[in-house]
C-alpha cells in the first residue's frame, strides 16, 4: 500500500515535469489537470494543433532535461483572490476557474524550480531527479471536466516507475496486452462489431463465432444458478417512468437513462432489473418459510454513456448482465453474502482466473434511506468477508446510491484487474416498494434484498476473456473446437464420418473442404485461434486416424480417432 501511495506522488510529479515540458515548447499552450492514475498519469492540454507522436519524443527529451537540472517541487499557499489574477496574468483560463469553483480563500500552489508554477494540493516528490524511469504513451481527446458541452482538450498520458527495470517490465506488458486487445481480436475471429455509422455507437452486433461464444457462457450461467437455488424470471424492457421515480433512479441515475412517451405516459428502457424483480416478489404473499428468495435474469439493460467513455465491449450502451436479487431475513444475510462470493471463486476458477482483488465500497455523498440501516448493510458486508478470510480495501464513498457493495476484480494473465462481480447490500428498495413477508409470529416484515452480479455483464466479461487468452479459448469455450481439413475429396465421406462422431459426443466442429491449398487452410484455421485441427489423407483414412494439430502447441502426428474424442472429452469436461 505504501509503494502505491509513493508511486503515486512520483507520477504525479513527473506530470507536472510534462505540463512544464509542454509549456516551454508551446507556450501558447493552456494547462488543465492532471493527476496520476491506476498505470501512470495524464495531462490535459488545451492547444490548437494536435500532438503528435514526434511531439512526445519531443516532450521526453525536455522533460529530461528539466529533471537533469534537479529543481525543487516547492509547496506554497496564496490567497484566492491573488491567485485568480497569478492566473489571469498568465492567462491560463482553465486554473482561474478552477480556483473560481473552489470557494475557499487560500488555494494550494506548487512550484518547479523557478521556472514553473501550478495549482495543485500535491504531493510531490522532493525533486524532480528522483523521477528516474518515465515513458509517454499516447494522447487521446478529452473534455474540460469531462463535459461534452465544454471545450475539447488533448490529453497525453505517461507512466513514470522507480526504476528502468519496472518502466521496461511494464512496457513489454503494454506490448502484449496490445496484442491481446479484444476490440482487434474480436474482428480477427469475427466474434462481433460496432456498425456506429448505421446502427449507433456503443452498441454490439455479434457475428456467428461472438454468438456462439456468448450461447457456451450464457447456457453455463442458467445452470449455474439453477443448482446453486435461484429461480429463472424475465422481465419487460420498458417501464413506466413513475416505477423509476419510486425506485430512486429517476433523482439520481436520470441522466444515464433513455426516457419516452407512449400514449402521453413517460416510460423509460430499463437501465437496471431489480424494480421488475420487486414487483415479482410483490405478486403473491411470503411467508419466512420462503425465504431465501432468489431470482435470476440474463437481463438486456440499456445506459445513457457518454461517447468519450465508449470502450469496445468493456463500456457499451447495450448489454446483458447476469443479474439476481436475494429477498432474506435479516438473520440470513451473511449466510447469502457469503454463499455468493462462493459461487464467484466457483465460476471464476472455471473461466480460468485464479486472482482476484476485493474492495468493500461505502455510503457515497448521494445516498437514499437511513443511516441505521446503511451502518447495519456496510457491517454485515464486512464480516461475511472476515469471516471467509479473504483479504479485502475500503473504497471510501463509493457505495450505490441504495447500498454498501463488495465488488470483485480479477487478474488476467497479464496481471491487470478487471471489474466484474458485485454483491450490494440494500435496505432501502424494501422499503420503496413496500416489500413484506410474514415472520414467525404471523406479522409483516420488511425483507432485506442484495443485488449482485457474477460476470458483470456479458459483453465486458467477454472482453476479459477475450484478452485473458488473448483470443485462444480451452475447448470448452471455443465457438468452433474443431476444424477438420482433408486432404481432397477423396477423403471426404470419411471426413464427414469424423464430424458426425464428434458432433455426436457434442462438440463443435467444422469442415474445410475448400478448393485452396492444405496451407491456406491449415493457416486460416490456425488465425482463427481453433484449439484443434485434424488433417485427413488417404493414409488417416485407411487406418481410421486423425493428423492432430493442437493451436500453440503445432504438429501433435496421428492419433486414433475414438482416442482422440477421448482426450478431448476430458480436456471439455475438466475445463482446462
Amino acid at each position: 500500500m505504501q509503494y502505491k501511495t509513493d508511486l503515486d506522488k512520483l507520477r504525479h510529479s513527473c506530470s507536472h515535469v510534462m505540463a512544464q515540458a509542454v509549456k516551454e515548447i508551446w507556450p501558447e499552450a493552456k494547462v488543465t489537470i492532471g493527476p496520476a492514475i491506476d498505470d501512470g498519469f495524464y495531462y490535459d492540454f488545451d492547444k490548437e494543433e494536435p500532438f503528435s507522436d514526434e511531439d512526445l519524443k519531443k516532450i521526453e527529451k525536455r522533460m529530461q532535461k528539466i529533471i537533469n537540472k534537479n529543481p525543487n517541487f516547492t509547496h506554497s499557499t496564496m490567497k484566492r483572490d491573488e491567485a485568480i489574477k497569478l492566473f489571469k496574468d498568465m492567462k491560463e483560463d482553465y486554473k482561474v476557474e478552477l480556483i473560481e469553483s473552489i470557494g475557499e480563500e487560500e488555494v494550494s500552489i506548487y512550484k518547479t524550480g523557478e521556472d514553473f508554477l501550478d495549482l495543485c494540493k500535491g504531493p510531490h516528490v522532493e525533486n524532480a531527479g528522483q523521477i528516474k524511469a518515465f515513458k509517454l504513451l499516447s494522447v487521446a481527446g478529452s473534455y474540460w471536466r469531462g463535459d461534452e458541452k465544454n471545450a475539447k482538450l488533448q490529453r497525453i498520458y505517461g507512466t513514470c516507475f522507480f526504476s528502468k527495470e519496472e518502466l521496461q517490465e511494464y512496457l513489454k506488458i503494454l506490448e502484449e496486452a496490445q496484442k491481446r486487445d479484444h476490440r482487434k481480436l474480436g474482428v480477427q475471429l469475427d466474434f462481433f462489431n460496432f456498425y456506429h455509422e448505421a446502427a449507433g455507437a456503443g452498441l454490439v452486433f455479434y457475428h456467428p463465432p461472438g454468438a456462439m461464444l456468448r450461447k457456451i457462457i450464457e447456457d453455463y450461467v442458467r445452470e449455474k444458478h439453477l443448482q446453486h437455488g435461484y429461480e429463472l424470471v424475465m422481465t419487460p424492457h420498458i417501464l413506466k417512468g413513475k416505477l423509476w421515480e419510486q425506485s430512486g433512479h429517476a433523482e439520481h441515475y436520470r441522466e444515464n437513462m433513455y426516457y419516452f412517451n407512449v400514449d402521453e405516459e413517460e416510460y423509460a428502457v430499463k437501465p437496471m432489473n431489480c424494480p421488475g424483480h420487486m414487483l415479482i416478489y410483490k405478486s403473491k404473499i411470503r411467508s419466512y418459510r420462503d425465504m431465501p428468495v432468489r431470482f435470476f435474469e440474463l437481463g438486456t439493460v440499456y445506459r445513457q454513456e457518454k461517447a468519450g467513455v465508449l470502450h469496445g465491449l468493456l463500456r457499451v450502451r447495450g448489454f446483458t448482465q447476469d443479474d439476481a436479487h436475494i429477498f432474506c431475513r435479516e438473520d440470513q444475510i451473511q449466510d447469502e453474502v457469503m454463499g455468493v462470493i462462493d459461487f464467484v471463486f466457483e465460476v471464476m476458477k472455471d473461466f480460468g482466473f485464479e486472482n482476484m482483488n476485493i474492495e468493500l465500497s461505502t455510503r457515497p455523498e448521494n445516498y437514499i434511506g437511513s443511516l441505521d440501516a446503511w451502518d447495519t448493510a456496510t457491517k454485515a458486508l464486512e464480516s461475511s468477508l472476515k469471516d471467509k478470510k479473504l483479504d479485502y480495501q475500503i473504497n471510501e464513498g463509493d457505495g450505490a446510491f441504495y447500498g454498501p457493495k463488495i465488488d470483485i476484480k480479477l487478474k488476467d494473465a497479464l496481471k491487470r484487474e478487471w471489474q466484474c462481480a458485485t454483491i450490494q447490500c440494500d435496505f432501502s428498495l424494501p422499503e420503496r416498494f413496500q416489500l413484506k413477508y410474514i415472520n414467525e409470529e404471523g406479522t409483516e416484515t420488511r425483507p432485506i434484498m442484495i443485488h449482485r452480479a457474477i460476470l458483470g455483464s456479458i459483453e465486458r466479461f467477454i472482453g476479459t476473456l477475450i484478452e485473458h487468452y488473448a483470443g485462444a479459448f480451452p475447448v470448452w469455450l471455443a465457438p468452433t473446437q474443431v476444424v477438420l481439413i482433408p486432404i481432397n475429396s477423396d477423403q471426404s465421406e470419411f471426413t464427414m464420418k469424423v464430424k458426425e462422431d464428434l458432433q455426436n459426443n457434442g462438440f463443435r466442429a467444422i469442415i474445410d473442404a475448400r478448393n485452396e491449398s492444405l496451407n491456406k487452410r491449415i493457416r486460416e484455421a490456425t488465425v482463427k485461434k481453433v484449439p484443434y485441427l485434424l488433417i485427413i489423407g488417404n493414409k488417416e483414412m485407411e487406418n481410421k486416424t486423425v493428423s492432430v494439430r493442437k493451436y500453440g502447441v503445432g504438429d501433435q502426428g496421428s492419433e486414433d480417432v475414438q482416442a482422440f474424442i477421448n482426450r478431448i472429452i476430458l480436456e471439455n469436461e475438466r475445463k482446462s
